[in-house]
């Protein structure tokens, strides 16, 4: 479980207003299923698949992709994170952002599902505090 998790935006309302949109045919598949050649290969690499079908194909089940941005991170700010390595990152670093993406690697539908910041706030934990006192 993520304990410095905060800031947290679910962008759930802006995914059903597309969606809304699309079956509505104010919007074609084309505009809302573009998702990046990048984006559809992290999905394929280092996405995690979901139990939830594509909202607009309704074929595999959708991946969520999660990239890591912040200024600890230096040049590797931007890349793709497994979820369990969240955990070893809030406890290593003050601050970062968080963003999770829905992706179907069927019909290239993607959207940005959440995103919160992590990291130990530039607090030290107690454990760390303890180690340097010896």
């Amino acid at each position: 479980m993520l304990r410095t998790q905060r800031d947290v935006v679910d962008y759930s309302l802006a995914r059903r207003s597309a969606l809304v949109d699309l079956f509505a045919g104010r919007v074609s598949a084309m505009d809302v299923c573009d998702a990046h050649p990048y984006l559809l290969r992290a999905a394929k690499y280092h996405g995690e698949p979901t139990r939830t079908p594509c909202p607009v194909c309704r074929k595999g089940p959708l991946i969520h992709v999660t990239y890591t941005y912040g200024d600890a991170f230096k040049e590797t700010s931007g890349r793709v994170r497994a979820t369990v390595e969240l955990a070893a990152l809030e406890r290593s670093h003050a601050e970062f952002t968080a963003y999770v993406v829905e992706v179907c690697r069927d019909c290239s539908w993607n959207h940005l599902v959440t995103s919160y910041v992590l990291g130990t706030n530039g607090l030290r934990t107690r454990r760390a505090r303890q180690s340097a006192q010896r």
